[in-house]
């Protein structure tokens, strides 16, 4: 096996010689490229999020380092000033009035792992990192597991409170514990996974949005440059391979970026399909009687049936492309129904407009609730 080039290696590491293959070697790894965002006053938030929607902040600081996050949310928790916490952007919907308060953009950067042959990889990434550089980064040290997750735009710290998935993984099966800045106690927390109450789409940290700032994730890789066992159906036929098994993590890369860029789920900022917050809805978790006939559905282990939110949408007729007025700025992408786009100067309103059609059409056809994923910054269905 050979690993990419690397900073401050302390310790050998030798895996052709059995007597050394279990010594454990820390690395750190060379920075990535800085946050080009600067602080100031009355800062457009649009720019900011995936969708290009959003008024101004009262104030936008970006903090690159742990200290400066800790601090910015600190000093206005304790001045009793609003404040939020932004990552990537891609998960959020500003409201057309911003926000009255303090914005604190995480910038923070580092990545650094203890790896042996035998035990694998255990790296913490600070939460500013781009999660799909990261990705990157594990292919290229031959680290396994995140090759399905390539293309989710946002950040490293973002991934645990969504427990962001794809194509039949989620970043919960990698993540070993997450640090965070407690904002209720005023204090640092490390939660291991089992505390982190995981489920779909789910997290302690997404339960409670205002209490905790991620800090920094580990996560615990096996190594090697084949891929986690296949799961996802499209994706193993993509592949040329049955359900179970594993491909070059490499090629497994390259294929989901295919089958999401044919999805419009590819940052492009020539394709207003990819001006979105990637799906838009959960799938919903509903008695197995609940599913309509022809619906997808995979049984949960608690007895519930996850069905396809896209499949319902569709079926309850909004198509592709579809707009709550010809003349509205907001749409469902050309390419996949389950994404709400910005068309190019499109307001929160219109997009909250569309999501409430969207959500009233499936209800009134299935008797099915669909739930946003996205964060709703002010603004409101």
């Amino acid at each position: 096996m050979t690993l990419n080039p690397f900073i401050n290696v302390i310790g050998p590491y030798e895996d052709d010689d059995p007597t050394e293959a279990c010594t454990l070697t820390h690395y750190d790894y060379p920075a990535s490229a800085p946050d080009e965002v600067a602080s100031g006053d009355d800062v457009p938030l649009a720019a900011l999020t995936t969708l290009r929607v959003g008024g101004p902040a009262r104030r936008l600081v970006v903090a690159r380092t742990e200290a400066e996050l800790i601090e910015a949310v600190r000093d206005c928790d304790h001045r009793g000033e609003p404040c939020l916490v932004l990552g990537g952007g891609s998960n959020v919907l500003v409201g057309d009035a911003g926000f009255d308060g303090t914005v604190v953009r995480v910038a923070t950067k580092g990545i650094s792992a203890e790896v042996s042959a035998c035990g694998g990889a255990f790296a913490t990434i600070a939460a500013g990192e781009v999660w799909d550089d990261f990705v990157v980064h594990c292919i290229g040290q031959e680290w396994i597991g995140p090759e399905a997750l390539s293309g989710i735009p946002g950040l490293v710290g973002s991934t645990p409170i969504q427990n962001v998935g794809a194509y039949g993984v989620d970043v919960s099966e990698f993540v070993a514990r997450v640090r965070t800045w407690d904002r209720l106690d005023d204090a640092q927390h490390t939660y291991t996974a089992d505390q982190c109450d995981f489920g779909y789409r789910w997290s302690r940290f997404k339960a409670e949005p205002d209490r905790y700032v991620v800090l920094d994730v580990s996560m615990q890789f096996n190594l090697g440059t084949l891929s986690l066992p296949i799961r996802y159906a499209e994706l193993a036929r993509r592949l040329g391979v049955e359900q179970g098994q594993r491909a070059d993590t490499s090629l497994v890369r390259r294929t989901v970026l295919a089958i999401r860029g044919g999805k419009g789920m590819v940052l492009d900022p020539a394709d207003h399909d990819t001006w979105s917050a990637g799906s838009f809805f959960t799938n919903p978790l509903v008695d197995a009687a609940a599913v309509p006939e022809g619906a997808p559905a995979f049984p949960q282990p608690d007895g519930r049936v996850k069905t396809s939110a896209a499949w319902l949408i569709d079926h309850a007729g909004f198509g592709r492309g579809f707009a709550v007025d010809p003349a509205s700025h907001a749409s469902l992408s050309s390419k996949h129904v389950l994404a709400l786009t910005n068309r190019g100067g499109a307001s929160a309103r219109e997009l909250v407009d569309l999501a409430r059609a969207v959500i009233d059409g499936v209800d009134a056809a299935y008797g099915i609730r669909l739930v946003p994923e996205p964060r709703f910054v002010g603004c409101a269905l």
